[in-house]
């Protein structure tokens, strides 16, 4: 079996590096369109002759299409939004002419984004017609990205290796199988996905034991090093519980933003602020314990819901692209026993060239801040001086009796 090299094919996604007037769909009759806007501002989708066919306006209020030239509105009678006060947000607008409908959103591009909706039905005439749409006039707004595809159905925050597939979570949706990936996301996959990539690994099998006991012990390394971390995101508005550690695999080839792999160390009630990922493709697998992700649309200092949360346990693998899931906040919930450690991994695609080192995040106030993304220990390191701190112990305790 063989398959088409990606460069030959038509590509899925095009950044637009300067303010143009017209662009052009990547194929005819479908994809998304990405823009900026801070007021009332349009889109006319356009046949080869230049001619409208349908016409789209962002208002403070709402979404309004319409067809072309007849004027025809095409009324989503649940939308009561359009452009926003809030700080950081974008626009998409998607266009789909197989299935035979309009979205708009706000911020990442799906389903759970979406403010406008609109579904003919069925007509082979008028699928015709969305096909003859290949170019786009934009008035007051900036087009800033290009998606070949349209959006169409939600999309998993579970990944599942081959030999984990069924019929049944296919055809329901639920996992991202991991062949749907980028070939970025699944190198990463493949290098922390495997049987023996854990962390009781034989020669230390207590290894998550020493962990918890160096967590809830004065005077052990983890528990002093996250007292010492209680200011890292907001020197002003000390937070011990915003604190995690990070214990790095390796060093920075500069692929990535920081050391490529993190061991990340989430005691009970601890989270991480709102933050970004420096447009870097992630995988993060679960070690021990959960962690509840909460995903946003945007990183805005405003108020903003996340438009999902999951949990995610023991054994667990979930991913980030340059353009879905990359604002999110993490927390070991307070309901949980244990401490939580994640392995995370990230890489910039080929074609990013800008490599920004930072993850952006929101502070106490709300204000974006840049996080460099640093190591608190190497892991060798770290595994050396977990298993000194667990042979110290007269009697190790057993597995949950600090707990009561």
């Amino acid at each position: 079996m063989t398959y088409t090299n990606p460069s030959q094919q038509k590509p899925r996604c095009v950044t637009v590096g300067k303010p143009l007037d017209t662009v052009t769909l990547l194929v005819k009759g479908q994809g998304v369109v990405f823009f900026d806007a801070s007021g009332v501002c349009s889109l006319s989708f356009c046949d080869a002759s230049g001619t409208p066919g349908l016409q789209v306006q962002f208002t403070e209020t709402n979404v309004l299409a319409h067809l072309q030239p007849s004027n025809e509105p095409l009324v989503d009678s649940k939308n009561s939004k359009g452009i926003v006060k809030q700080r950081g947000a974008y626009y998409w607008f998607s266009l789909d002419a197989q299935n035979q409908r309009l979205f708009a959103g706000i911020g990442e591009a799906r389903k759970e984004t979406v403010i406008y909706t609109y579904q003919w039905p069925y007509s082979h005439t008028r699928k015709l017609f969305l096909e003859s749409l290949v170019t786009v006039k934009c008035e007051a707004l900036q087009v800033t990205r290009l998606l070949r595809d349209p959006i169409t159905r939600n999309v998993p925050l579970l990944v599942k290796d081959t030999e984990e597939l069924t019929m049944e979570s296919v055809a329901s949706n639920t996992v991202l199988p991991k062949a749907n990936l980028s070939i970025v996301a699944q190198k990463l996959y493949d290098c922390i996905a495997g049987r023996q990539f854990v962390l009781d690994s034989p020669d230390f099998p207590q290894f998550s034991q020493a962990i918890e006991h160096s967590i809830r012990t004065p005077g052990k390394w983890c528990y002093e090093r996250l007292k010492q971390k209680a200011t890292e995101f907001d020197k002003d508005k000390p937070d011990e519980k915003e604190t995690y550690l990070r214990i790095t695999l390796g060093e920075n080839n500069g692929e990535s933003p920081g050391i490529p792999y993190v061991m990340e160390i989430w005691p009970v009630g601890h989270y991480s602020p709102i933050h970004n990922h420096a447009g870097a493709s992630a995988i993060i697998r679960v070690l021990h314990g959960s962690i509840h992700v909460s995903l946003f649309p945007f990183l805005s200092g405003d108020e903003l819901e996340p438009f999902a949360t999951a949990d995610f346990k023991q054994g667990d693998i979930t991913w980030i692209s340059p353009t879905l899931n990359q604002v999110h906040q993490l927390k070991n919930l307070d309901s949980n026993k244990d401490t939580c450690i994640t392995i995370q991994c990230y890489m910039y695609k080929q074609n990013n060239t800008t490599h920004y080192d930072y993850f952006d995040y929101l502070d106490a106030d709300g204000n974006k801040q840049q996080y460099e993304p640093d190591s608190d220990m190497d892991f060798l390191d770290f595994k050396k001086l977990m298993k000194k701190e667990w042979l110290e112990i007269k009697t190790p305790p057993s597995r949950y009796s600090w707990f009561c």
